[in-house]
């Protein structure tokens, strides 16, 4: 008789214990390169591991702005901290709900591989200057994340992580919609079996399918934010406790552990034992309340536009730098194509890997003199 190996071990446990309409390992739609299964780790425990110990990428999160650009307060939080809150938020939820949290977690940890320097004013600065060269393209840190995993690392091979990890990379954003409208669409998630009915994790099908584990980070993503930005602009002065919504606050609370307390509570309330992803009506409102305060009052601030101008003089700046001196682009990627649009696709690969500091770097080293002699 043949003793089971620890994978499939855990997979029978999958089998046994997941909600219905979890993602089960052993039932993945698999990978682009068909791989020989590991005898320990599960499909997605492989997925969360090479992000973590082979993806570039993620390492350079912790040198990205989140929200404050070059700060001076050492513990404000990075890109990297972000994903990691993100990344626990979604285990809570997904353990509490009996989804894959394997899957869960392989997900968050990849979901902003793909952001560019300077948060998102660098995104919109790097999507103004992929369309003044190209009108039909642009760029959005979500599709780019998903074109690091495949395309980018290792080198250009790609990590080869499944299809489910995957679409849960390219969906995770919702940009500025009500939580209602993410909802919505959660409600029309397909459960398990109408994953296998399509043949890729292509772009166009990952808007219609989602999986519940997806669905829970697109959630764990909002959670995180709003409240860590929230708390850095607090501790940076920013904000002042007096200065919160008092209504908002009676609902969410009066401190950051009861904030997210309540929110990761609220959704696992709501969505115990139910074939989708909720939140209470009540909720939704207090967290749509407190998005559009932080937009108000943070991320559309008045006295960061200057900061802002700036990020898109760097970002602007060093696009054409690259799309036009043939030197500076061999110098930084090795190729220097004729086609126009691949070197589009050349130069944006490039910038949206840079870090906060290379991208000011670069910049210092194109558009200042280094002095003489030389």
């Amino acid at each position: 008789m043949r003793v089971m190996t620890i994978r499939e071990r855990t997979e029978q446990w999958e089998r046994e214990h997941l909600s219905p309409g979890a993602m089960r390992s052993a039932e993945s739609r698999g990978r682009r390169v068909p791989e020989q299964p590991d005898p320990v780790r599960t499909d997605y425990q492989r997925d969360r591991d090479r992000i973590i110990h082979q993806c570039r990428a993620f390492r350079r999160l912790a040198h990205k702005t989140q929200v404050f650009i070059a700060p001076h307060e050492d513990h404000l939080r990075t890109r990297l901290s972000h994903t990691l809150e993100v990344s626990q938020v979604g285990r809570t939820i997904a353990k509490a709900l009996r989804l894959n949290e394997e899957l869960t977690e392989a997900i968050a940890l990849a979901h902003d591989v793909g952001h560019t320097p300077f948060g998102h004013a660098g995104e919109a600065a790097l999507d103004e200057a992929v369309r003044q060269h190209d009108p039909e393209a642009g760029f959005n840190h979500y599709e780019h994340s998903l074109r690091v995993v495949d395309e980018l690392e290792r080198d250009g091979s790609g990590l080869n992580l499944t299809v489910e990890t995957r679409m849960g990379i390219v969906q995770h954003s919702k940009g500025e919609a009500d939580l209602a409208e993410i909802l919505g669409e959660g409600a029309a998630c397909l459960h398990r079996s109408a994953m296998h009915e399509t043949e890729s994790a292509s772009r166009s099908d990952a808007g219609t399918r989602i999986s519940l584990e997806a669905m829970v980070i697109r959630l764990s993503d909002r959670i995180a934010y709003l409240n860590h930005d929230l708390d850095d602009c607090l501790r940076a002065g920013v904000l002042r406790q007096e200065d919160l919504p008092p209504d908002m606050l009676r609902l969410l609370g009066y401190r950051h552990s009861q904030r997210v307390g309540r929110m990761v509570t609220d959704v696992i309330t709501e969505s115990l034992d139910q074939p989708r992803v909720n939140m209470s009506a009540e909720m939704i409102e207090a967290v749509d309340a407190l998005r559009r305060f932080m937009f108000e009052r943070v991320y559309y601030r008045a006295e960061l536009r200057h900061e802002v101008e700036q990020v898109r003089g760097v970002i602007i700046g060093l696009f054409e730098v690259y799309m036009t001196e043939d030197e500076a682009l061999f110098e930084a990627a090795g190729i220097v194509p004729e086609d126009t649009q691949r070197r589009v696709r050349i130069v944006t690969d490039y910038i949206a890997g840079m870090t906060d500091r290379f991208a000011r770097a670069q910049y210092v080293k194109h558009f200042l003199p280094s002095g003489y002699p030389f």
